[in-house]
């Protein structure tokens, strides 16, 4: 058996022109399944980092994202006032009722405008969420007309003033989200964005807990007591739950094209194999002849056919890699807001991508493995 493979290695480096093009056909193929999965992986790990295991938010009852929720003032304060909340440093519990507004901006270029989310946040939201660090400027002043805006934002300079809500705002500190969703906000003073806005409402309240277990009891009791219409949430869960439509997109229409390539890349598969039978008939029937039973002849052909599917994989592997330096924004349909999330290269994916190619090789060259392995040895022979 492994003469039979080295046999094979070596009609690979013979025919290296047709060998080559059909080696790159399943390398473009591997390329863009790579791609989509690296990309949905992205977008899961971008919207799973934006929450915390152990933050809960409160939203009204059936509203599926922020915009769409209404939290009045009394209920935020019997929320905040629960026993289950940490205490930060200053004895208060951490908690931010937070206003949540999409605006249009103009892009960089002023081509296009920009759905962004702003944020009007309480002043213990770094506490709530210690993903998110301060890197440029300071904080904003409550009461105050200013704002800190998420990394993606890199084209505005610290000071420079941002026109939303009727009003000029204040650039004074840009933070850094650690590729989460929030990179691709802009954050206030919540009381004063409801001024701005003309809300009487909050949008959501988010909590931290000091015992996460104790999530199941606060929900429990706070969804049924009758002065509230809220729902209780685990903040990580939640933002999970905002890219499902996206991530659901993204894999319909990549399984759709790799499924249309995959198809091509087969058959270019097997007309190569086809015409490696053709051309080496004498070869198998002196293989025969040696003693080698069929099922060998067939492992072997099929050995070369999955060799191609290899070159393929680490070729368009290494392609899809380069992906990984390129940051996608796009829309959540979830949210309605712009969202910015990377190419994510995984030991799953690698793992995937490599079946995904040796499958296109079994599957390119199973028939003329099997027309081989089925030759007479005598008809072998004769062929000139």
């Amino acid at each position: 058996m492994p003469l039979l493979f080295t046999y094979s290695l070596r009609n690979l480096r013979v025919r290296k022109l047709t060998n080559a093009l059909t080696a790159g056909g399943m390398a473009l193929v591997v390329f863009v399944y790579a791609a989509v999965l690296m990309l949905d992986t992205g977008l899961e790990k971008t919207m799973a980092s934006t929450g915390e295991e152990n933050n809960v938010i409160f939203l009204r009852r059936s509203a599926e994202v922020e915009i769409q929720s209404v939290i009045d003032r009394r209920q935020a304060s019997i929320i905040e006032g629960e026993p289950e909340l940490m205490i930060g440093q200053e004895g208060i519990p951490l908690v931010s009722k937070e206003v949540v507004v999409m605006i249009a901006l103009p892009g960089s270029d002023r081509s296009r405008t920009r759905s962004i989310t702003t944020r009007g946040v309480g002043p213990r939201v770094l506490a709530l969420r210690p993903q998110v660090k301060l890197t440029v400027g300071r904080m904003f002043v409550p009461g105050s007309s200013e704002i800190v805006i998420g990394g993606r934002f890199e084209g505005i300079e610290i000071g420079s003033q941002i026109r939303f809500a009727q009003r000029e705002w204040q650039v004074v500190g840009r933070f850094d989200a650690g590729g989460s969703g929030f990179d691709s906000e802009i954050w206030g003073d919540s009381e004063q964005f409801m001024q701005a806005f003309r809300r009487e409402v909050f949008s959501s309240v988010v909590v931290r807990l000091a015992d996460p277990e104790a999530f199941s009891k606060l929900k429990a009791r706070l969804e049924s007591d009758p002065r509230l219409t809220i729902e209780a949430k685990r903040e990580r869960r939640f933002y999970e739950e905002q890219s499902n439509t996206l991530s659901g997109l993204i894999k319909v229409l990549g399984i759709t094209l790799s499924t249309l390539f995959s198809l091509a890349a087969v058959i270019g598969a097997t007309i190569t194999m086809y015409a490696a039978v053709a051309m080496r008939k004498r070869e198998i029937g002196v293989l025969r002849a040696l003693g080698f039973r069929q099922l060998s002849i067939l492992a072997a052909f099929l050995a070369e056919a999955m060799f191609l599917g290899l070159a393929g994989w680490a070729a368009g592997l290494t392609l899809a890699s380069f992906m990984m330096q390129v940051k996608i924004t796009t829309l959540n349909w979830t949210s309605f807001s712009e969202l910015a999330f990377p190419f994510v290269l995984t030991p799953r994916i690698v793992l995937q991508s490599l079946l995904f190619a040796l499958g296109m090789g079994f599957l390119g060259g199973f028939l003329p493995a099997v027309q081989a392995a089925r030759m007479k040895i005598v008809d072998a022979l004769r062929a000139i």
